[in-house]
C-alpha cells in the first residue's frame, strides 16, 4: 500500500508534461491514483504520455491538451477527465512561468498578461472542477507557487506581485471551501531544476565548469544553505503529501520547498 493513501482516487495536474507537473504524475501514478493531466505543447504532452504509459501499463491516465487561460479548454479537460477517470478528488495547479523585468521595465500590458496568468491559471481550473472536488470525501487542491510570494526581487517585480496574490488566493479559498470539505494549500518553490537552468549551464562562459560545480556556484551565489537547486521529484513530494489524507488536518498552508534559500543570508 501507497504511503500517500491515493488508491483509487482521481487526480489533476496542469502543466504535467514536464518538470514538477510530470514528476507529480510519476508519484501518482506509483501512489495508485488515475490521473489525467494536461499541457499548451501537443508534441511535448504526447512525448510525456508515451513515456509514461511505458513505465506504467496498466495506469488509468489521461492527457489532454488545454490552455489553463482558456476557460471553455479547461471545461473541456474536466469534461473529458470525469468521462474516462470518474469525478476527480485531487488538483494541482502547477502551470505558470516567471517574467523577468524590473518596475521601469513593465509595461501595462506585460502586468495585465502576468496577473492573468497567475491567477487564472488557478481560477479557471478551480472553477472547472469544483463540482467534481464537492462530491468527494478527502478533496484536496495544491496550488504550485514560488517563493517570489514572500521574498520579492525587483528583477522580478510583475512575477514577485502575482505570486504574493496568489498565496493569499490559497489562504481565501481554503477559508471558503473548508466547510464543502476541500483542503487549499500551496508550496513556495526556491531555484529547481529545470530546461530553464540547463539552458543557461549550456549557454555559460566557464565552459571548465560542469552542472555539478556550475549549479554548486549557482546556489553559493544565491545563499542557499543545502548548496544546489532543488530537483522536481522533491517539490513534487511536497505536493502529493499536501494532496493526500496525510495532511488531513491542513489547509491554507504553505510548504517551503526552497532548501533554505535567504536573499538576506
Amino acid at each position: 500500500m501507497s504511503l500517500y493513501q491515493l488508491q483509487d482516487s482521481t487526480a489533476i495536474v496542469t502543466g504535467g508534461s514536464s518538470g514538477i507537473g510530470l514528476a507529480c504524475v510519476e508519484l501518482l501514478l506509483e501512489a495508485g491514483a488515475a490521473v489525467a493531466f494536461c499541457g499548451r505543447d501537443e508534441n511535448r504532452l504526447r512525448s510525456a504520455e508515451a513515456e509514461l504509459r511505458q513505465r506504467f501499463p496498466e495506469a488509468r491516465l489521461l492527457a489532454h491538451v488545454c490552455n489553463v487561460l482558456d476557460a471553455d479548454s479547461v471545461k473541456a479537460f474536466a469534461a473529458a477527465s470525469l468521462a474516462a477517470l470518474g469525478p476527480a478528488s485531487v488538483l494541482i495547479n502547477n502551470a505558470g512561468q516567471g517574467r523577468v523585468s524590473t518596475f521601469a521595465d513593465t509595461t501595462d500590458s506585460a502586468w495585465t498578461e502576468e496577473l492573468n496568468l497567475k491567477f487564472f491559471s488557478v481560477i479557471n481550473p478551480v472553477h472547472a472542477f469544483m463540482t467534481q472536488l464537492q462530491r468527494q470525501p478527502n478533496a484536496a487542491i495544491v496550488c504550485v507557487n514560488s517563493l517570489l510570494a514572500s521574498q520579492p526581487e525587483p528583477h522580478m517585480v510583475a512575477t514577485s506581485a502575482a505570486r504574493a496574490g496568489v498565496m493569499n488566493l490559497v489562504r481565501s479559498m481554503a477559508t471558503e471551501f473548508a466547510g464543502q470539505g476541500i483542503r487549499v494549500n500551496g508550496i513556495l518553490i526556491g531555484l529547481v531544476e529545470s530546461g530553464q537552468w540547463r539552458r543557461r549551464f549550456e549557454a555559460r562562459e566557464e565552459r571548465d565548469l560542469d552542472w555539478t560545480q556550475w549549479t554548486a556556484r549557482l546556489a553559493q551565489q544565491k545563499h542557499i544553505p543545502l548548496g544546489r537547486l532543488g530537483l522536481p521529484i522533491e517539490a513534487a513530494r511536497a505536493i502529493l503529501f499536501l494532496a493526500s489524507p496525510l495532511s488531513a488536518y491542513t489547509t491554507g498552508s504553505h510548504i517551503d520547498v526552497s532548501g533554505g534559500l535567504s536573499r538576506h543570508a
